[in-house]
Parts: C-alpha cells; structure tokens; sequence
C-alpha cells in the first residue's frame, strides 16, 4: 500500500508541481539534493551556491504550487562551507518549512527536521546530538534538549523516504486541495433521485477521514455520477444502465470504472459511443473489472490525458 502511494504521488508531482512542465523527481533522494547538497569540494571557499535548473527545486515547486515563498526561505540558498554549520542551517530550513506547512493545516507532527536531512548531514547531525561534538558546539548554544533518537542508516534512509512522502502529501492537501470550489457541484434540484440517498455534509468536523474539500469531491461524484449514469448507459447490451450507488470514499466504490467514466463522459461525451458502451455496467468477475478499466484509461490516452494510470 505504501509503495503504491508512493508511486502515486511521484507521478502527481512529476507531472503537476511545477510551472514549466514536468520534472521527474525521485523521493527522497532528489528531494534531498534540491535543498540539501553542498559539494564538499569546494570546502575551501567561504560558501557555495546552490545550483538547480530554473524552476526545477523544491522551493520553487512550493512556491509554483503555494503562490508564495516560506518566510526567510529563498529559492536558492547560500549554504556555509563548514559541514557542521551547514548541517544546522539545512535543519533549521527544515524547522522553518515543517513549521510553515503545519501553519497552513498540515499533519506533519511525527516528522522531525533531521529525517528530511540527507544521510551525511544527518550522520553529523547525530554526532552533534550525541555528545561526541558537545565540547566544541555547548557554546553556540544550539543543541537541542528534547530526547535523541539517533536511527541506523537502513531504518534511517526508510524513516526519510517516509517523511518526505508525507511532505509531498500534506503539500498536495493544504495547496491543491483546496482549489476545489463547491461552485463545480451540479444544481441539486435538477437530481430528484438524490433526495433518496443519504447525504454527504462538507462541513470541517463531519469526518475524522476526509478533509472538507475531499468530501467536496465525493459530493460532485455523487451527482455526476447519477446525472450520467443513465445517459451514458441507456443503450447498454452490457447489464443496462447501471444501479444506483453512494459514493463514500476514493478506493472501493470506483473500483469498477463506472463513477470515473460517467465523470470523463460528462466532458467527453464524444466517448461514449467508442469507449463506455462497451463496459459492463454490473461487472461480477475479475475479468469483466479488467475489461472496465482498460477502456477507462484507453478513453484517457484518446484524449491524451496520459497521467501514467495503470489499469
């Protein structure tokens, strides 16, 4: 499940994070390189710039997705030469971005800063916390005091991987997400059947699953669904016109194809008689569930919406 979350959101942020194109990312290792790396080669100069192609970083994706940039956090950054000094300003930068996005509603209190770190800063980041440069740093005044749990390297790179998964998801929620507009939901009083069904409330407090704009969309699924179900299939040699159905959650209820293909046909409706007659409109079997999907994303590559869907 993890591993195909983590596809999912890769491909999201690939296609859609940044404002010229795509940019294939890989988490966390080019995560970690847009804001973290720091050649130590050029050790002897008194502080390296950090070089990404334009618009290609993390920060600037932020910005691309939010509208504007974290408080003192600049897209390009000058880091210190110095791995210990650099190592505390990556990690304050971090401080500085998890505390942002939590501002913004995001769920992020089980990521600390040093698991966005790249391994060699936070191997330093360890030998800092665990005494063996206590001596040389106790002055600065800058070691914390909450308790260390220093993590090997595996359970590390895992514990990262994790963490900047979550990022990227509670970016996706407070930035996207909320874009989505009840204005999209079609007039209620045109759905006479749905007066018949129970209703779902977008109200903050109404779910502890999903947040208010999810449940925005779960809305417009609902009635796009029974508005086009019986245009879509009325000429169906396939089980007729589908049953109705409440849709409450993203997985289970649009296993079958039919909620997302009444969705494109209401755009599409040219699809209908190429793609969506064909399906089966009360599939019982695996292959009849195959058969559905793969007319779904064959209708989304005939559009050229090719978002890397598998069936």
């Amino acid at each position: 499940f993890f591993q195909k979350t983590l596809t999912a959101v890769k491909s999201w942020f690939t296609l859609f994070g940044w404002s010229k194109g795509q940019n294939p990312i890989s988490v966390p290792h080019s995560l970690r390189r847009d804001v973290c790396i720091v050649q130590l080669t050029v050790a002897q100069e008194k502080n390296f710039k950090r070089k990404v192609d334009k618009d290609k970083g993390f920060y600037e994706m932020l910005l691309h997705l939010n509208g504007q940039p974290i408080p003192g956090i600049a897209a390009s950054q000058s880091l210190p030469s110095d791995p210990v000094e650099r190592m505390f300003q990556l990690h304050w930068q971090h401080s500085e971005l998890l505390s942002f996005l939590r501002g913004q509603g995001a769920y992020l209190s089980h990521v600390m800063p040093e698991f966005l770190l790249a391994p060699e800063d936070y191997k330093i980041w360890a030998e800092v916390n665990t005494g063996l440069r206590v001596g040389s740093m106790r002055s600065s005044g800058r070691l914390s005091s909450r308790p260390v749990f220093i993590l090997e390297h595996g359970t590390f790179e895992t514990m990262s991987k994790r963490a900047w998964t979550d990022v990227l998801l509670q970016i996706y929620k407070v930035f996207v997400l909320p874009r989505v507009s009840s204005r999209t939901v079609p007039d209620p009083s045109s759905l006479e059947s749905l007066h018949n069904m129970p209703g779902i409330k977008s109200e903050p407090l109404c779910s502890n699953v999903y947040s208010r704009y999810e449940r925005t969309v779960l809305i417009w699924l609902n009635k796009q669904y029974e508005k086009y179900r019986k245009i879509v299939w009325k000429d169906s040699q396939r089980g007729g016109i589908p049953p109705m159905r409440w849709i409450v959650n993203f997985d289970q209820d649009l296993l079958d194809g039919l909620v997302l293909a009444a969705q494109v046909a209401a755009y599409c409706p040219y699809l209908i008689p190429t793609h969506f007659i064909k399906m089966y409109t009360n599939p019982r079997t695996q292959e009849q569930l195959l058969h559905n999907s793969l007319i779904l994303v064959k209708a989304l590559h005939s559009i050229n919406l090719n978002i890397d869907v598998k069936v």
